[in-house]
């Protein structure tokens, strides 16, 4: 059987090629540090910001300005029309045009005025013909009670440029209409409120806000660099300590401690790599421990096949089937451990996938059992077991195998002195849990999370031999961990030690059509 298994390994042993690792593109920029990048950005920051304020100042400083102007004299002509039959009048249009330096013009329909107000200079206003404001008036009607006229004086007629002053004639006005009624009932009247405002030119504003801006900018372009500089120098120190501590971590220093900074995500950073550095100390440990080990089960069986094979050379007398027998046993354990090492390896790379099938696992354990009567007869091992029915489920029979030998093994092998393994299996809410149980000398909690580590032991001076070089329990868990089953150990120190797993049950209805079908097959 085992030499089947050999040999059936050897042939699923394929060498594959390991895909090369993907080679990751690097932008042109991925050369900068942390530093440079919060530079660049920061300074992409400002100088947008930058752009913004010279654009909003200067560039729409002038739109923005007569946007504002005339929804200001909207307001206003909205307010005097509301306020046109108010006892109060006279009063409100005078405080408006001192307020708000507008002039205020009302007119019926042909163009003659019912009230101006307003004393300023440039005002288009006391400019106006009486043919031109019915003109306007004409425009309010057919634009649905409303006209909006921006004027520049140069362009008036010489009539009306007579009347503007000097200082006035290169301004703008803007005009805006609206029309309402004078009056109330059938004495009710017709009229139009026209507000005037003067559109200062802002040329020297915008002179000031640009040699402003410019100051603002070398201000703001200095204070951005030092506080960039500050902030990147502050961020990027923590990072380039840890980034020397990896470069001594990866030399295999691994006592090398990682300290983080102000930063918590930084701080995160080295606690994990301190973490990652502890266990880098383990793994190399047990690879070292895992080489001692190895070297040791592989020179044993070497050694003794040597030896026996020059005397049965050197001596014709020696050529015994018991000198024979030996060296073909001492090539099985030499098979053994290479055969573990191989499916420890497929296993851990997911080149071995399990093959479920229906499986009785209650009679697959009875058969193992009846292979240890040896055992149990020459060296008084009292291995039993419990079982409270036959339980149906989806497993590699193989691997499934695989796991409880190397359990039941590492029972015996460090079983108590009453030499007792107990393996018991209980059925419950659709599952099956199945137990290796021993009294020997127990795990301790320390090392329980290591147990399923490959090549680690707890105890190094174990009683039998055949222990290994401790890869049984690790094939163990590889196999379980494939077939998606829970497992565990649960020990206490000079009590014994409790390994167990669960997988689910078949369906009833599955699991006795499986169980004729095997059954059917072994009276076959």
């Amino acid at each position: 059987m085992k030499l089947w298994q050999s040999r059936k390994a050897m042939q699923t042993e394929t060498p594959t090629e390991s895909s090369p690792a993907p080679q990751h593109k690097q932008s042109r920029f991925s050369h900068l540090g942390i530093r440079w990048r919060l530079v660049g950005s920061f300074a992409m920051f400002v100088a947008l910001l930058l752009m913004l304020l010279w654009l909003l100042q200067i560039v729409f400083l002038e739109s923005f300005y007569k946007s504002i102007k005339t929804s200001s004299i909207k307001n206003t002509a909205e307010e005097v029309a509301a306020s046109i039959n108010d006892e109060n009048f006279y009063t409100e249009v005078n405080r408006l045009t001192r307020q708000d330096l507008i002039c205020v013009h009302i007119v019926r329909e042909d163009g003659t005025p019912v009230l101006t107000s307003g004393n300023q200079p440039s005002c288009i206003l006391h400019m106006l013909l009486t043919d031109q404001a019915a003109l306007l008036f004409r425009q309010a009607q057919e634009n649905g009670g409303t006209v909006l006229e921006n004027y520049q004086l140069l362009e008036l007629s010489p009539a009306m440029q007579s009347k503007a002053t000097a200082q006035a004639a290169s301004t703008e006005q803007l005009l805006y209409g609206i029309l309402t009624t004078r009056g109330e009932d059938e004495g009710a009247e017709p009229v139009m409120v026209m507000v005037d405002a003067t559109i200062t030119p802002i040329n020297t504003t915008v002179e000031t806000l640009r040699a402003q801006l410019v100051i603002i900018t070398v201000i703001m372009t200095a204070f951005s660099v030092l506080l960039v500089l500050l902030l990147s120098s502050m961020i990027s120190r923590p990072i380039t300590r840890i980034t020397k501590s990896a470069k001594q971590l990866a030399t295999g220093d691994y006592g090398t401690q990682f300290t983080g900074g102000t930063y918590r995500e930084v701080t995160e950073l080295a606690d994990t790599l301190n973490y990652a550095s502890r266990e880098l100390s383990k793994v190399e440990h047990l690879r070292q421990e895992f080489i001692a080990n190895v070297s040791h089960d592989l020179r044993t069986p070497l050694t003794m096949i040597t030896g026996y094979a020059e005397v049965m050379r050197d001596l014709p007398g020696e050529n015994t089937p018991e000198n024979v027998q030996i060296i073909i046993d001492e090539a099985r354990r030499l098979t053994d451990l290479v055969n573990d090492l191989l499916n420890l390896s497929r296993l851990q790379s997911g080149a071995q996938t399990p093959e479920p099938e229906p499986l009785n696992l209650t009679k697959m354990i009875r058969g193992i059992m009846g292979r240890y009567a040896k055992l149990v007869l020459h060296d008084g091992y009292a291995i039993t077991l419990e079982a409270d029915g036959d339980a149906m489920v989806m497993a590699d029979r193989l691997r499934m195998t695989q796991v409880l030998y190397n359990l039941i093994n590492n029972a015996i092998n460090y079983a108590g002195a009453d030499r007792a393994v107990l393996v018991r299996q209980t059925i419950e809410n659709g599952t099956v849990k199945v137990e290796v149980i021993d009294h020997g000398e127990g795990i301790p909690a320390e090392s329980l999370p290591y147990v399923w580590d490959r090549y680690y032991k707890v105890d190094k001076n174990h009683r039998r031999s055949t222990v290994g070089a401790g890869l049984g329990l690790s094939i163990v868990k590889g196999v379980l961990e494939a077939h998606g089953a829970e497992y565990g150990v649960a020990s206490t120190l000079g009590e014994g030690s409790d390994f167990w797993f669960r997988l689910s049950l078949l369906p009833p209805d599955a699991a006795l059509t499986a169980e004729s079908e095997e059954n059917h097959s072994d009276f076959s």
